[in-house]
């Protein structure tokens, strides 16, 4: 592949403070060197024209493979979550699932935490480890036994793995579909107490405690769940969590005349859990923005409120999203792509996510002013449900470059 020099660059590497002008030097697959660089002869020439030069963003938690999407977003790898059809539960499955998407983007599956995510049986962690599986994922369920969750975290801490989880009790939870609240009384809609996942944040949290594993949960959307992420990391717990910007930006009263497109799991909360939201971000307990990309068409949305399938088609307002919170002074840029890139890729244990020679040269050209409107018709994801359609925007991946080639 040879060498590539991508000049006149606003370097976004997110271990340092801010952003800084400089070159990027590729060589074949890799980073070569970064900052003040002498050009070699013969090197192909990229001009940034002060575009911000980040890693490419890692996704951690879709729940579908979605290159148009990928691409668009600037997302160079994604975790998929184990609920598939199969469930990926096996070590084929993991296999099957990482080969999807290559040499454009790479997947790193996530295994299910028990067989057919049930909640019951424990699945093949150390054989789906072998086989690719870069976490262990309860998927869209919280495992309601805690015999069977203490054993997943057992075994996962002995393999080095992580435990991604959800967090919602389920005996709370069962049949809802809104936040208990105003909005949810006004339209008749089944409902659960926010604590459901305070309560099952808790759980989690002290079973943790008892096996020393590592525990991220991937969607906090509380006060009550952020207060107890901070309290386990005050105690120096391997926890972690993450949040996307659906909960920065909505409230449930984005539910109102029955909108299923903002029919999410866990369900979008009221305004003062949503500015919880923005100031855990802020203040460094989020660990992880991601989109939970998950494009479903009519036969899934146009129904009932209570019928309808939870999701959104997020990879694409992912980024636009999280230039928001720069704009509005409550994160740097290099923050963000500590929380799209960095973050996600030390809790999979990958090499990637940085600006450092020697790292994987996954990277994108980012033009953070330009504006655009989300348009559900015309979205590059195969279906177009976002809670966000008609939203103006700003910021745009202009390039994607994926180990050493642009796509």
């Amino acid at each position: 592949m040879g060498l590539t020099a991508i000049i006149n660059a606003r370097l976004c590497d997110p271990t340092a403070s801010a952003l800084s002008e400089g070159t990027l030097l590729v060589e074949d697959a890799a980073i070569a060197a970064v900052g003040v660089v002498k050009v070699p002869d013969g090197a192909e020439i990229v001009d940034a024209k002060g575009m911000i030069l980040a890693p490419g963003i890692i996704d951690l938690g879709v729940f579908r493979t979605d290159k148009p999407a990928f691409h668009f977003a600037g997302i160079t790898r994604a975790a998929l979550m184990p609920d598939q059809s199969p469930v990926l539960d096996e070590p084929g499955l993991i296999q099957h699932a990482a080969r999807a998407g290559k040499p454009d983007f790479w997947v790193h599956p996530l295994g299910a935490a028990t067989r057919g995510l049930e909640g019951r049986e424990l699945a093949e962690m150390a054989l789906m480890k072998s086989a690719g599986a870069r976490a262990i994922a309860t998927g869209r369920r919280w495992i309601a036994d805690s015999g069977v969750m203490l054993r997943v975290l057992h075994y996962a801490a002995a393999l080095d793995l992580v435990v991604i989880t959800h967090a919602e009790d389920g005996g709370l939870t069962a049949n809802a579909v809104a936040t208990d609240g105003e909005t949810a009384s006004r339209l008749g809609l089944p409902s659960a107490p926010a604590s459901a996942e305070a309560m099952a944040i808790a759980r989690d949290i002290a079973l943790a405690r008892e096996t020393g594993a590592r525990l991220h949960v991937r969607l906090v959307t509380t006060a009550a769940g952020f207060a107890l992420i901070r309290a386990a990391k005050a105690e120096g717990l391997k926890v972690t969590c993450g949040t996307s910007p659906s909960y920065l930006f909505l409230n449930d009263a984005a539910v109102s005349d029955f909108r299923t497109f903002a029919r999410l799991s866990p369900p979008l909360r009221d305004e003062r859990d949503r500015l919880a939201t923005i100031e855990a971000v802020a203040d460094g307990t989020v660990d992880v923005l991601c989109s939970g990309h998950d494009p479903r068409g009519p036969e899934d949305k146009r129904l009932p409120f209570a019928d309808a399938l939870p999701g959104i088609a997020g990879a694409e307002t992912l980024l636009p999203l999280a230039l928001n919170l720069v704009r509005e002074g409550k994160i740097t840029e290099t923050r963000m792509m500590a929380l799209l890139a960095a973050n996600p890729a030390a809790i999979l244990g990958l090499d990637a996510g940085r600006l450092a020679p020697g790292a994987p040269a996954d990277l994108i050209l980012i033009a953070p002013d330009t504006p655009w409107i989300v348009d559900s018709a015309k979205m590059a994801a195969a279906a177009g449900n976002t809670p966000f359609d008609k939203l103006p925007v700003q910021g745009r991946a202009r390039m994607i470059m994926k180990g050493g080639v642009i796509r």
